[in-house]
């Protein structure tokens, strides 16, 4: 059984809070009550990293920090983590994109990842300048991804599609390693460009057989080009020592939203162009009812939030069970968060990941992390003799 993959998130979207940081999607962030400076996000990542995590996602939109300006900075105060860096290809030209990439991944040693979004509101797309419908930004995206492949694979580029032109482009500093391209989306026209540009398939945290039939699909349309791809999704966390602990940890922060707020959301939410997002708001239904959709699946978060919107409940043990449900679907990478995110990482990364790692599902990226090295004296290397005087 092969090694699964943990990433961990970076609230860039608000700041971080002890309950729910709604937002999202069109819809203006919520409260928080710890902000998102480099000093706090430095603690996240770091914990991230210690515990574990492979990389951090910073997402993007109007309602977020810039993912590329916060992640260079956090670059500095980390050493391994990887960062995961949510970007809309129609706002910067496929060139500056292909050099931003070379210049963070080549002086971070290999410490980038891209997580490309199309974009799924137009009234937002709109206030960056970009018109185009959501079909038309499908298409440039795959325009784009083509022309910044041959970027990175050292190609002089010309280039004239229907939404993209530029003339005898080059990049002078290719990165290295190449990035690998995160791509989500739950419309037919997402799965293609996915199949043909991305290494990760990205889906929201949908019940497992749900996300069974969209892995197949994915699949197919990947073989049919003749390519392969993995798999990961994007959820939050719930975990504790046993299961009651974690339900009612689940209930508090339900209790901790007003209807209003609910209201507020979820009319805002409906609003959105994005299938995944429509498929969010199938599971929660706008109702504090009926929210657990799988046993230990709990979509709670997504009345508030946009985007991901389900949680793995439970006990150390369940949560693992329910990563081993995912992972039996074809799942291999989990892109998590929690509330707080920084106390979270740590339920997860020393209550959840052990399990994995006793199961055979999880290895430490870094070992030398967990302070495994060997004693610098033996003591358990052969048992002293004493000799006890006559």
């Amino acid at each position: 059984m092969p090694d699964l993959t943990f990433h961990w998130f970076l609230p860039t979207n608000g700041g971080d809070s002890p309950q729910i940081v709604g937002g999202g999607h069109g819809v203006t962030a919520g409260p928080s009550v710890r902000p998102a400076s480099v000093p706090y996000l430095g603690q996240v990542a770091r914990s991230a990293e210690q515990l574990g995590f492979e990389a951090a996602l910073t997402p993007t939109g109007a309602w977020c920090d810039d993912a590329w300006l916060t992640t260079a900075m956090l670059a500095t105060v980390s050493e391994r983590l990887k960062f995961l860096v949510a970007f809309r290809p129609g706002l910067v030209s496929p060139l500056l994109a292909a050099q931003m990439a070379g210049t963070f991944q080549n002086l971070t040693g290999g410490r980038l990842l891209l997580n490309v979004v199309v974009g799924g509101e137009s009234h937002e797309q709109r206030a960056y300048g970009d018109f185009l419908d959501k079909d038309a930004r499908y298409a440039r995206c795959g325009e784009f991804l083509d022309v910044v492949r041959r970027l990175w694979a050292g190609e002089r580029v010309t280039y004239h599609g229907e939404h993209l032109a530029l003339a005898d482009a080059v990049l002078a500093q290719r990165p290295d390693p190449l990035p690998e391209i995160y791509f989500g989306g739950s419309s037919p026209a997402a799965h293609d460009i996915a199949a043909e540009h991305a290494d990760v398939y990205l889906t929201w945290g949908e019940p497992p057989a749900a996300v069974a039939r969209k892995v197949e699909d994915m699949r197919r349309r990947a073989a049919d080009r003749g390519r392969e791809i993995r798999f990961g999704i994007r959820l939050h966390t719930i975990a504790r020592d046993t299961h009651e602990e974690a339900w009612a940890e689940a209930d508090r922060l339900l209790a901790g939203i007003s209807d209003a707020e609910i209201a507020r959301v979820q009319a805002g939410l409906r609003r959105s162009e994005s299938e995944g997002q429509r498929r969010m708001l199938d599971l929660n239904g706008g109702s504090r009812d009926g929210l657990e959709v799988h046993p230990g699946l709990w979509a709670g978060i997504g009345l508030v939030r946009g985007g991901a919107g389900t949680a793995l409940v439970g006990s150390h043990t369940e949560i693992a069970d329910l990563i081993e449900e995912y992972a039996a679907v074809g799942i291999s990478e989990f892109v998590l968060s929690g509330y707080p995110h920084l106390e979270e990482a740590y339920r997860f990364g020393e209550g959840v990941l052990p399990e994995l790692a006793r199961r055979g599902r999880w290895t430490h990226p870094a070992p030398s992390a967990l302070g495994l090295r060997a004693p610098a004296v033996p003591f358990g290397s052969a048992p002293v003799r004493q000799e006890i005087p006559a």
